[in-house]
């Protein structure tokens, strides 16, 4: 892996050299947009309609439009000077409880590397998250962007860092359109915690696979080779109005995949 950076966690006065690598990638076929007609690929430029030419990047500033059609421009400097933090500097504020904080506020994670001379203060911050159980909330700027982002233990040695929206941009979940009144039956209810035990298990990362990127793996070599793409059909999943009878056919079927055979009626 190649680093995106090297910085520093500031944790109290202690300063943590670390490199930041990309923990996640996509890794889904990459596709390509062409020209249909020709089949080159299609370039995308940077381009002003009023000198009608391409801008080159070092041309470029960054403007924010505060009426339509008017902006005031700012340069790197100016947007830099304006962080709380440091560039490349992961600044720590608190330590909380890793389960206070809903998934939703998670944007994405960063493998945090120690830089030589800073493996001891790396290890020392780690062993205390991790019998201390809690995690770090910090401030780090990337690419001119400050953001929110939390530090915690990752594996038997790592530290992880994501990144996290900023409170006012979760969008509030109480402006949704959700009917109250239907409420489910008690024995649906018993049915639906039934089927979600059944359906429990540990969590395996390995066991889930994308298979959509396989077959589509496969359709690429196979018009490489100048074969055909044979279309796959989803399986369909037969409309059950009623919601017990939905709940007994989904239980039933969950009995089976277990057993690897014949299910007994759920009464």
């Amino acid at each position: 892996m190649r680093p995106l950076w090297k910085g520093a966690i500031s944790f109290g006065l202690v300063n943590i050299p670390i490199r930041l690598y990309a923990a996640t990638e996509r890794r889904d076929p990459r596709f390509h947009y062409l020209h249909g007609e020709c089949g080159s690929p299609i370039r995308y430029v940077k381009w002003c309609p009023y000198c009608k030419r391409e801008v080159p990047a070092e041309e470029v500033v960054w403007g924010y439009e505060y009426e339509r059609d008017k902006y005031v421009l700012f340069t790197d400097e100016e947007l830099e000077a304006l962080q709380a933090v440091p560039q490349k500097t992961i600044a720590i504020e608190d330590f909380i409880d890793m389960r206070e904080v809903d998934p939703i506020f998670f944007d994405r994670a960063y493998f945090l590397e120690p830089v030589e001379g800073g493996a001891r203060a790396y290890a020392l911050l780690r062993r205390a998250m991790d019998e201390s159980g809690r995690v770090a909330v910090a401030r780090v700027a990337i690419r001119s962007k400050e953001t929110l982002a939390t530090v915690r233990t990752y594996g038997a040695r790592a530290l992880v860092m994501e990144t996290m929206f900023w409170p006012d941009e979760v969008r509030p979940g109480e402006s949704l359109a959700i009917p109250f009144g239907d409420e489910p039956e008690d024995r649906e209810v018993q049915m639906a915690t039934t089927l979600v035990n059944m359906l429990s298990s540990p969590f395996e990362p390995s066991k889930y696979r994308s298979d959509r990127r396989e077959r589509l793996t496969r359709a690429i070599s196979a018009k490489v080779e100048g074969r055909g793409v044979e279309a796959i059909r989803a399986p369909g999943v037969e409309g059950i109005a009623d919601l017990a009878e939905a709940l007994r056919h989904s239980i039933e079927a969950a009995q089976r995949r277990r057993t690897g055979g014949a299910a007994g009626p759920v009464q």
